[in-house]
This record gives structure tokens, C-alpha cells and sequence, in this order.
């Protein structure tokens, strides 16, 4: 093993988006009490660790992603109370939390963001990045906002720009000012001492930025800004830290969660999520190339094997649903999403379950873009639209990759809006609610549920899993993934047909006819391995040796 085993190398992760997972006082928002009335699902599912997307104080500009308050609770997802009671009865179920923590920025409702407002002299003016107008007026330089034109907006009290890398309602900490840390230091402390098990660190790859050089994501002062951060935080402590990282490398990861390094425990990388998108722009989207996503996770798992720790994912909040991305969400939903699940859950690192993925929920096709409630989706439309491409090509793109693909709410059964809530909820639920729901994956013994609870099972029980070394197979074929796990004399061999039609393999000599037992299958268990294999449509398998 790379380094002294930790409770999260064999812990699966469960994130719930708080707005669209319950609603227990029917005002179409999901909140606190509506997670505590589902812990005995979760622990059934046999998750042991909770993300929560933020709950704190916000005006919700961009969805809880701007805090206006570290140290309270939206009044809509409920109280602090509420929040000390879902600690608790997590912990009865020993179920852990880790809270989403964005450092990068706050909401310009932060009464450090309305101080630093109100003059260049005020002591909070630094906890911000604020710059003169170029001669002409124009903007300090030509950075620009992740959700679409300038960085900077201009203040006209102060006549100052202040710099904004996502909404111009999410103005940038200074992470140059000594202060800044201290505070969220504090914070952090606070936070850790009322009993949870770890942070979600959003966009923790930008806070090293040096806007003057125009570097924002991995500047040169990430990396001590992090040991200095995780000495005084989280280091003291046995807790878990996934740091959300869109550019990192395997070779920058190893910096993140190498141990020895005393900075994160792992890092959220997206180099397979971005292959299906034209030159990096997520709203041309593109077909899968199987052999090159192959390679990445290949690649990713040799090279962090003795050096760091991997985070194991399809989907979250800020991405598409896997089966409608990797699988086949119509006639095939059930055999893609077991098979994607099989293929991810086998991996050495700590996978995440975004909320729905256990029962296979879907990308939604809403007809009208007032229909979406996404702001980066809502932002790109118009700046698009407008730059002249057809409102058709971008409701396209937006029907693959709209954040909101991922925000419908939870489908718990199939009454009204999927019985989340009996008001109408703040994002329209799926339609297809009325058949995809908790409940009806529940009553059937060969759910996708029931196949995501043996897939935990598996990883608490099997150390191959955990420790075992990964060995890619057939890296060339089109159609198959298919890898070896190895551990003391053990051997794990998993095979994934990711196409909707049978396909033919050929068998390694030394795969045929040994003692095999065969751990999981999206088909009838396979009993005898010959020379040659036929797979269904979507099938995949596990098989220990």
C-alpha cells in the first residue's frame, strides 16, 4: 500500500445536492430535515460518508456556490440546529459528513465584501482583488469569467474593478493577504470542532492565482498556501479533503495527495470528463473515443498506485448523468448504468455516488431555456445566442451537458414531482420520475440499487480492491474496457462492454479454466471462461481468481 491505510481508502462517498434531494416542509427546496428523514435509505445503500453541496447563508446567485455567511445555515435548507442534528444522527448510522467549502470567493452579500465596498481605506478592502481601469477605462486586463465575459466589474462608489472569476456576484478572496487566511483558518476550526469529517474544497486549484501574471489555476503559491492550510486546519485532525482541481495532471496530483506532501487527502480530477468536449468547450459537445477514455483512467490509476490517492467518479452536481453520457439511458438504462457502475467501483481509490446515480436517474430534456435555472447554463445560452449560433445547436448542448442535468430533483416514487416535494419545486423535476424512482428500485431485487449496494459491500469486504495493484487489458478495443486487479496472489479481472451490441473477445491463455467465482454481473453469472466470449449489450463482470 502507498502509504498507512486511512478509514476513506475503502469508505464510497454519497453527495447530495441539499436543494433537490428532499423537501420535508413543502416550499419546493430540499433541506436538512428532509436528508435526516433519508439517512436509513443511505445506510442501506451502505454509504458511510456524506457530501453535502453548501448549505451555508447565500443568496443563492449561483446556488449556495456564494456564501454570504461561513457559520450559519440558509434559512431555507433550515438551522444550525437542524445541522447538529444531522451530524448526530449520521453518526449513529456511522455515517460521516463533509461540508463543500468555497474559499476561492464569497458572495458579494459577505459583510467582508459590503465593508470592503464602502472605501479604498476600509480595513476588509484587501480581503478583495481590486484594480484600477486601464487609461481608457477599459477593463485591468483581458481574464475572463468561467461563466462567460470579463472578470472584472467595475465598482462605481470606489471606481475600482474588483475581479470575480464566476458570477459577478462572486468576488475573489485576496489569498496574497495573510488576514484572509487567518480567517478562513478559523473558520475551518469552527467548523471541524461542531463534528464534521472533512471538506470538499471547490475550485481549491485557484486561490494560488497572481492576477497581475494572468495565472489563475495552479500559480506558483497553491501548493504552500495548502500545507500552510492543512497545518493549520485539518492536518491535526483523521479527516478527509478532496480538493476539486479542473487542471490537474497526474504529476500535480501527486503534490495534492502524496501523503508525505501534508497537503490534501485526494483531488477531483476531470480529465475524462472533458474528452467529450470539442477543444475544452463543454457546450460543443462530442462522441466518446473509448480507447483515449481507457487511457486516462489507465493512466491516472498506474500513475498514482504507490504516490497519492485517487477519487473515483462519473458525475457530480456540475456534470451530466453517466448513463445519459457513457451509457445508454433508453433501452439499455439498466444493464449501462450497473455496467458503468462495475467498471467505476472496481478501481483502486474512493468512489462518489452523486444523488440518483444508484437508481439510474437520467438527463432531462427540457423544450425552453426559461426552463433551466442553472446560471452558467442561462449565461452561455445568451452569450452564444447572441455571438450567432441557433438557439436549436445550443439547446442541444444544454440537453447533454446543462448543470441541471444533475439538479432535477430526486426521484423518490412515482406521485407528482417524483414525491420530492408536494409543492412545485424550484428546478421541474424529470418526467420520467414516474418510472425511475427510489421506490420501484427498492421493490425489485435486480435494481440498479441493489447492484451499487453489493458494489460497496464488495469493497469493505475484499481488500483486493482497495490495495490491489490495476493492469489495463485489450487497450485498443472500441468497445471493451476491461482491467486486472493484483494483490498478494489474488487476481481480479473486470470486463465492460460499452456498446449497445454483442461483442466478441478473445480470453488470455491464463484466464481460462482456474478456480473463479464471479463477484458481480449485470447478466446471468458467467460459470466458464473459454477461450473466446461473446458479451451482451452493455454486459460487464467481475471475476476473482
Amino acid at each position: 500500500m502507498n502509504n498507512t491505510p486511512k478509514w476513506w481508502h475503502d469508505a464510497v462517498v454519497y453527495q447530495i445536492y441539499p436543494r433537490s434531494f428532499y423537501d420535508s416542509n413543502n416550499d419546493g427546496i430540499g433541506d436538512l430535515q428532509g436528508i435526516i428523514s433519508k439517512l436509513d435509505y443511505l445506510q442501506k445503500l451502505g454509504i458511510n460518508v456524506l457530501w453535502l453541496s453548501p448549505v451555508y447563508q447565500s443568496p443563492m446567485d449561483d446556488n449556495g456556490y456564494d456564501i454570504s455567511n461561513y457559520q450559519d445555515i440558509a434559512a431555507e435548507f433550515g438551522t444550525m440546529a437542524d445541522m447538529k442534528q444531522l451530524l448526530s444522527e449520521a453518526k449513529q448510522r456511522d455515517i460521516r459528513i463533509i461540508m463543500d467549502l468555497v474559499v476561492n470567493h464569497t458572495s458579494d452579500e459577505h459583510p467582508w465584501f459590503i465593508e470592503a465596498q464602502k472605501s479604498k481605506d476600509s480595513p476588509y478592502r484587501d480581503y478583495y482583488i481590486w484594480r484600477d481601469a486601464k487609461e481608457d477605462g477599459s477593463t485591468p486586463n483581458e481574464l475572463g469569467s468561467i461563466f462567460g465575459g470579463s472578470a472584472w466589474q467595475y465598482d462605481t462608489n470606489s471606481e475600482q474593478y474588483y475581479f470575480h472569476l464566476f458570477s459577478k456576484r462572486q468576488p475573489d478572496l485576496n489569498w496574497q493577504n495573510p488576514k484572509v487566511h487567518q480567517e478562513v483558518h478559523n473558520m475551518m476550526n469552527w467548523w471541524i470542532e461542531q463534528g464534521i469529517s472533512g471538506f470538499r474544497l471547490d475550485v481549491i486549484d485557484l486561490i494560488g492565482k497572481e492576477i497581475d501574471k494572468e495565472i489563475t489555476g495552479n500559480g506558483p503559491r497553491l501548493h504552500p498556501l495548502l500545507k500552510e492550510m492543512n497545518q493549520a486546519t485539518f492536518g491535526q485532525h483523521d479527516l478527509l479533503t478532496v480538493g476539486e482541481t479542473w487542471g490537474a495532471t497526474p504529476e500535480i496530483a501527486k503534490m495534492y495527495s502524496n501523503p508525505a506532501r501534508e497537503e490534501l487527502s485526494m483531488v477531483f480530477q476531470f480529465e475524462h470528463i472533458t474528452l467529450t468536449w470539442k477543444d475544452g468547450d463543454k457546450w460543443t459537445p462530442i462522441e466518446l473515443d473509448l480507447p483515449e477514455f481507457k487511457k486516462v483512467l489507465t493512466k491516472w490509476q498506474v500513475e498514482l498506485a504507490d504516490e497519492g490517492w485517487n477519487s473515483l467518479f462519473w458525475n457530480n452536481h456540475d456534470l451530466p448523468r453517466v448513463v445519459s453520457k457513457y451509457g445508454n439511458d433508453g433501452q439499455y438504462r439498466i444493464e449501462s448504468a450497473k455496467m458503468l457502475a462495475t467498471t467505476l467501483h472496481f478501481m483502486k481509490g474512493t468512489p462518489y455516488i452523486y444523488q440518483g446515480e444508484e437508481i439510474g436517474m437520467t438527463n432531462v430534456k427540457f423544450d425552453h431555456i426559461e426552463d433551466y435555472q442553472d446560471i452558467e447554463t442561462r449565461n452561455f445560452y445568451q452569450v452564444r445566442t447572441e455571438s450567432g449560433i441557433s438557439p436549436e445547436t445550443m439547446m442541444a448542448a444544454i440537453h447533454e451537458n446543462s448543470r441541471d442535468n444533475a439538479r432535477t430533483p430526486m426521484q423518490w416514487n412515482n406521485q407528482e414531482h417524483g414525491g420530492f416535494s408536494q409543492a412545485t419545486p424550484w428546478l421541474s423535476s424529470n418526467p420520467n420520475s414516474e418510472y425511475i424512482n427510489v421506490e420501484q428500485a427498492l421493490n425489485d431485487s435486480d435494481s440498479i440499487f441493489y447492484h451499487y449496494q453489493k458494489l460497496i459491500q464488495l469493497r469493505k469486504d475484499l481488500p483486493i480492491i482497495v490495495q490491489g495493484g490495476f493492469e489495463a487489458l485489450y487497450e485498443e478495443d472500441e468497445n471493451v474496457f476491461s482491467y486486472i486487479r493484483t494483490f498478494n496472489e489474488q487476481k481480479l479481472w473486470v470486463v465492460s462492454n460499452f456498446v449497445g451490441e454483442p461483442v466478441t473477445i478473445d480470453v488470455p491463455d491464463w484466464l481460462q479454466g482456474v478456480n473463479q467465482q464471479c463477484l458481480i454481473s449485470n447478466y446471468p453469472k458467467r460459470s466458464e471462461i473459454s477461450h473466446s466470449l461473446i458479451l451482451a449489450p452493455y454486459e460487464s463482470f467481475s471475476i476473482l481468481l
